[in-house]
């Protein structure tokens, strides 16, 4: 594994343990030349899914774009790091096994806000405004009100 310090090609093994819910392995490394330690993760990756995204463009499922924007969701909502790589194991095992070489993006964008659903309304709310384009503060008063009249609903509050 190369060193993401000084790019020297081989570093040792220090640690291992599961990470994920036994979904990869966490390694802690140590390069063999400067000295530095770092992690690394290693997860199984079942088949090479391509995303079709808006106007056909296509491109390699990254497990890491998806990491990200959950955790932008997220920020500063006391969310817990597991809590939030068990959501995006979660998806990329459902793109992964769901037997399609290709998964439209909009289908990824509902698994996650299906995820940040039952996770935390805030987060929810931040990403859907992104993923369905909020334009304007009125975008945000309906979808809020939409969340709030649906758990309403649920407890039977009526």
């Amino acid at each position: 594994m190369r060193c993401p310090f000084c790019a020297h090609d081989d570093s040792q093994v220090k640690d291992s343990r599961p990470a994920e819910d036994g979904s990869a392995i966490r390694r802690r490394r140590q390069c063999t030349s400067c000295g530095a330690r770092f992690t690394t993760f290693e997860r199984v990756q079942l088949r090479e899914v391509t995303i079709v995204k808006s106007g056909e463009r296509r491109e390699v499922f990254d497990r890491s774009k998806l990491e990200h924007s959950v955790a932008l969701a997220c920020r500063k909502r006391g969310i817990e790091q597991e809590r939030i790589d068990q959501l995006v194991s979660g998806i990329q095992r459902q793109v992964e096994t769901a037997g399609e070489s290709e998964v439209p993006s909009t289908r990824i964008g509902e698994l996650v806000m299906e995820g940040l659903r039952q996770i935390d309304s805030v987060a929810y709310i931040r990403f859907a405004s992104v993923y369905r384009d909020f334009s304007e503060a009125r975008d945000f008063e309906e979808f809020a009100s939409s969340i709030h009249d649906a758990g309403t609903r649920d407890r039977g509050d009526d």
